[in-house]
C-alpha cells in the first residue's frame, strides 16, 4: 500500500478563489475586508509567516497591514496598538504573531483583542464558544484540517480520532471540532503512556508535537488517515513533519505531506475567518441602520 497524498496547496487555492469571489461581493457594498497583523521583533520564521499572510490577502483582494514593533517594546505599548486596531472600523481581523518576546504575557495580549476580530480564534471567549459547539471563529489550523478531511470524504461520525499534541492552538480545538463531528476522540500529550498503543487505534491520526518524525509507520493503523501538522527542519536543513513520511505512507490510506499539506490551509482559513468577520460587521451595520 502507498497512501494517497492529500494536496493541501490545491485545496487552499480553491478556498482562496472562493474567498476572492465573496470579497468582491462585499466590495460592491462598500466594504473591504481588512486584516491587521502585529509583528514584534525580527524572528525569521515569524517574518516569513507574516509575509505569506500578507501576500495571500493581497491576492484574494483583502486589505492587509503589518504593524512592526521592536523586540524591546513594552507590553503596554503593544496593548495600546491592539486597542487602536480594536477601534478601527476598517480592520475586521487582528492577528498578533506568536511567539512574543519573553517579557510579554501572551495570554494577556490575546485577551486584549476584540473577540469579534480574533481571527486566530485564541481569545478565551472564542475558545469557550468552540467548546460549547457554537464557534464564532475556528482556529485556522484545525479549521483547515476539517476542510481537508471533508474534501477527502472522510466521515468522522463514529470514527476513532487520536490527536498527538494538546496545545491550545491545535490539539485542544482539534479535539472539540472532531468531537462535534461525531468522533470518539483521544487527546495525547507528553505524559501519555505507550503512545503507540493509542495511535494504532486511530482511524484518523492527527500529529502536532513539533518533534520531527516522532510517529512512525509502526505506530499507525493500516488504512488510517494521517494528518501531519508539524513543520521542522532536520539536520540537513530539509523541511519535515512530525510523522516519518516514508514509513507512514506505506501503512496509511491517505496522508498530508510536509510541506504542501496543512500549512497552506492554515493561511487559507485565516482569509476565511477575516472575510466572515467583515461579513458579520456589514450585517450588524445593516441591521443597525434599519432600527
Amino acid at each position: 500500500m502507498s497512501a494517497r497524498i492529500i494536496d493541501g496547496k490545491t485545496l487552499a487555492d480553491s478556498v482562496k478563489a472562493d474567498v476572492a469571489v465573496r470579497v468582491q461581493q462585499l466590495k460592491q457594498q462598500g466594504v473591504v475586508p481588512g486584516l491587521a497583523v502585529v509583528l514584534v521583533g525580527d524572528d525569521p520564521a515569524s517574518q516569513v509567516y507574516v509575509r505569506n499572510k500578507a501576500a495571500a490577502c493581497e491576492k484574494a483582494g483583502l486589505h492587509s497591514s503589518v504593524i512592526r514593533l521592536h523586540a524591546d517594546v513594552t507590553e503596554e505599548q503593544l496593548l495600546d496598538e491592539v486597542r487602536k486596531l480594536n477601534n478601527d472600523n476598517a480592520v475586521h481581523g487582528i492577528l498578533v504573531q506568536l511567539p512574543l518576546p519573553g517579557h510579554m504575557n501572551s495570554a494577556r495580549v490575546i485577551e486584549t483583542i476584540d473577540a469579534r476580530k480574533d481571527v486566530d480564534g485564541f481569545h478565551i471567549s472564542n475558545a469557550g464558544l468552540l467548546m460549547t459547539g457554537q464557534p464564532l471563529f475556528r482556529p485556522c489550523t484545525p479549521y483547515g484540517i476539517m476542510k481537508m478531511l471533508e474534501s477527502e470524504n472522510v466521515s468522522l461520525w463514529g470514527a476513532e480520532v487520536v490527536i498527538v499534541g494538546a496545545s491550545n492552538i491545535v490539539g485542544k480545538p482539534m479535539a472539540m471540532l472532531t468531537l462535534a463531528a461525531g468522533a470518539t476522540v483521544t487527546l495525547c500529550n507528553s505524559k501519555t503512556r505507550d503512545l503507540g498503543a493509542q495511535t494504532r487505534r486511530a482511524d484518523v491520526l492527527i500529529v502536532a508535537t513539533g518533534k520531527p518524525g516522532m510517529v512512525t509507520g509502526s505506530m499507525i493503523k493500516p488504512g488510517a488517515v494521517v494528518i501531519d501538522v508539524g513543520i521542522n527542519r532536520n539536520e540537513h536543513g530539509k523541511l519535515v513533519g512530525d510523522v516519518d513520511f516514508a514509513s507512514a505512507k506505506e501503512v496509511a490510506s491517505a496522508i498530508t505531506p510536509v510541506p504542501g499539506g496543512v500549512g497552506p490551509m492554515t493561511i487559507a482559513m485565516l482569509l476565511v475567518n477575516t472575510l466572515e468577520a467583515a461579513e458579520r460587521s456589514q450585517q450588524s451595520a445593516a441591521s443597525a441602520a434599519t432600527v
